[in-house]
């Protein structure tokens, strides 16, 4: 199993805090630093402000030298998808091939109203991400000297030159994740070289990754995507340390292991590790809260990664 950290700096953080714990978490051994992409924080003021999440990895990606690189997830709102994939392909020659692009359907709305940006009904969002999806991997795919045209209900492109061109071959790797019973399956099927469930019971996300199975199948794909999840991480040396670090993010501790969170002491994390594999999952995103504690993550590092 593959441990990634994964934060959420909406919720309050300078890049300088993110700096560090992306590099605590390179010089522990953990195979990639990911952030969210919001713009307003939930349930908590969220000061200084919001970070971009491109402009967060660009710098990272000359900040660090060995840990992967991305977003869980970019929302598809946000951004145009020309533009996605020319920022997208800079941080990956910037990084030396370390990007990777989650990329969604946006759900929050108050952060587009905060901040003017469009949020259109549930349907069209996804035919947004859909039409997103095939054309920056299009762009991506493109043969060096040839064009890229596209044309669709919300985008169009004509005689893209379909430059840059990213580092990695055939193309950075792209995650699409969520719960959606029907077009999320089939957009990973289509799409994904990963998928991602998150923030769910364990017992749910072997049924989650079988969708995207049969999805995959029913398209002809032999190899479905690699599976992925992504839980909160509450990890302490003891019952005490454990509560400690839960009250410090403002969750309880009961709650979390209920819902599939990697909670309690290293040698309980490790069995819920161990259940995520047994579902399918090669890769765990640790939802990582308290910015500040990297104690937290040289625990883990040292305590659970080398029992798995």
């Amino acid at each position: 199993m593959r441990l990634v950290i994964f934060t959420e700096p909406q919720q309050g953080a300078t890049h300088g805090d993110l700096v560090k714990v992306a590099q605590t978490a390179e010089a522990s051994g953990f195979d990639g630093f990911f952030r969210s992409d919001h713009y307003v924080a939930m349930g908590q003021p969220g000061e200084p402000g919001p970070t971009d999440a491109w402009v967060t990895l660009g710098a990272l990606a000359v900040q660090t030298s060995r840990i992967r690189l991305g977003t869980l997830v970019t929302s598809a709102t946000f951004r145009l998808p020309g533009p996605l994939a020319i920022a997208v392909a800079q941080v990956d020659e910037m990084s030396g091939g370390r990007v990777e692009l989650g990329l969604g359907g946006g759900w929050f709305e108050r952060e587009h109203t905060a901040y003017g940006i469009p949020f259109p009904t549930v349907g069209e969002r996804f035919d947004r991400l859909e039409e997103q999806l095939e054309i920056v991997t299009g762009l991506w795919s493109t043969p060096a000297g040839r064009s890229y045209d596209f044309e669709g209900k919300h985008y169009q492109l004509i005689d893209s030159p379909a430059l840059p061109k990213p580092v990695q071959s055939p193309r950075p790797p792209v995650i699409v994740g969520g719960h959606g019973k029907k077009r999320t399956p089939a957009l990973a099927a289509r799409f994904a070289d990963e998928f991602n469930v998150p923030f769910a019971k364990i017992e749910d996300v072997a049924p989650t990754f079988e969708r995207v199975r049969l999805a995959s199948r029913e398209i002809g794909r032999d190899t479905p995507p690699a599976f992925s999840a992504a839980a909160v991480l509450c990890v302490g040396r003891d019952d005490a340390e454990v509560r400690r670090r839960a009250a410090a993010i403002g969750r309880d501790v009961s709650e979390m292991r209920e819902n599939g969170g990697i909670v309690g002491t290293p040698a309980e994390a490790v069995e819920t590790i161990l259940r995520y594999a047994e579902a399918g999952a090669t890769r765990l995103f640790l939802q990582t809260l308290d910015l500040a504690d990297l104690d937290h993550l040289e625990l883990v590092a040292s305590e659970v990664a080398t029992q798995l």
